[in-house]
């Protein structure tokens, strides 16, 4: 019969009283003391105990089934160990590599992740949580879902550190993480002047955010300075029929200097595009280069395949949760920009003589 003093440890979490392997177990099988095993299973043993007994209290650990009781080190920390990943929406696969890298990072810290999409995409949202403050250890949210953390943080949660992922760097957080979407612009407008284009239209997103701002704002930079150059511009939603209109409409009405190259904020503009150009008889890249952003799955399941800047959405997450945790450890994060790579494919061709 167990003491009332270990039941934390090794009480069966399904109330039947059924107990498991404890820390002092795990000390005897590996030889050496509970605070030895303490600070193996928190991976803090570095420059206090040997590799060798780390990798022994590991290997009984292991063999025993041992699994450190969570629940009751957090209530000793004041923490919950859990983390909030706040995206736009579910149904892209960015965001989904987002929280993957995330999740992976969180694991390794024994911090769990709370995926929450901001509702309809962007917009306010209602706190999920009685108290955020209280139920949570920091939120990391894409810029997309601003409106969202302001909702979540309204009710004491300001008091959370917050790190903000595709983001205006000036904005309120404690800390920012980026890709380099500028350079993906720049590797991408390279490629197409390189190709000849002089005449562009940019399929822009129609959502209010950083990370299209910076997209937009580095195109223009680069193609209106330049002499002979046209660069216009149609806004559309997020959806593939969306930037088929739009797309559709703008071909349509470009008068002379018809675009070349159609240049799009991400890859599901880019299929739109596609379709316009289909139902107004332009092959593409005969007569139209077209690009994305992203490198989604979409991206190589069009004909022709689609050049795109590839964004590294795993090691995003990663980075960000990796921001979150040295924050809450008093550490400065890891804030540089992530290289992104522009990825050539049949889309992109030399531009046609005086616009096909």
């Amino acid at each position: 019969m167990t003491s009332g003093k270990e039941t934390p440890e090794n009480s069966g979490p399904d109330g039947t009283g059924a107990t498991r392997p404890t820390s002092r177990d795990v000390a005897r099988a590996a030889g050496v003391s509970q605070a030895a095993v303490s600070l193996v299973m928190r991976d803090k043993w570095h420059g206090r105990v040997s590799a060798a007994t780390a990798d022994r209290v590991r290997t009984a650990a292991r063999q025993l089934g041992y699994r450190p009781n969570l629940a009751a080190r957090n209530l000793r920390l004041g923490r919950t160990r859990t983390a909030l990943l706040v995206v736009p929406a579910l149904t892209n696969e960015f965001f989904a590599g987002v929280y993957t890298g995330a999740a992976r990072i969180a694991a390794r810290h024994d911090f769990g992740v709370v995926l929450y999409p901001s509702p309809e995409g962007t917009g306010r949202a209602r706190d999920p949580f009685p108290s955020a403050s209280a139920a949570l250890d920091g939120i990391i949210a894409s810029s997309m879902a601003a409106d969202a953390v302001t909702a979540l943080r309204g009710d004491g949660g300001d008091d959370l550190p917050l790190v903000m992922l595709d983001s205006d760097p000036t904005a309120d957080a404690a800390a920012t993480v980026n890709l380099d979407l500028a350079d993906g612009m720049r590797q991408l407008t390279e490629h197409l002047l390189a190709r000849g284009h002089h005449h562009y239209l940019h399929v822009a997103s129609a959502i209010d955010s950083w990370t299209f701002d910076v997209r937009a704002r580095e195109l223009a930079a680069r193609i209106t300075p330049l002499t002979g150059t046209t660069l216009r511009t149609v806004r559309s939603g997020l959806t593939v029929d969306a930037a088929r209109t739009a797309t559709e409409r703008a071909l349509r009405t470009s008068g002379l200097d018809r675009p070349t190259a159609i240049v799009c904020d991400d890859d599901k503009l880019a299929a739109g595009a596609y379709k316009a150009a289909r139902r107004l008889g332009l092959r593409v890249p005969d007569q139209l280069s077209v690009t994305g952003f992203d490198d989604l799955a979409l991206a190589t399941a069009v004909e022709p395949e689609l050049t795109t800047v590839r964004l590294p959405a795993e090691e995003f997450g990663e980075r960000g949760m990796a921001a979150l945790i040295a924050l809450l450890e008093g550490r400065t994060p890891d804030t540089t920009p992530l290289p992104v790579r522009l990825v050539p494919r049949g889309s992109t061709a030399p531009a046609p003589p005086t616009g096909g």
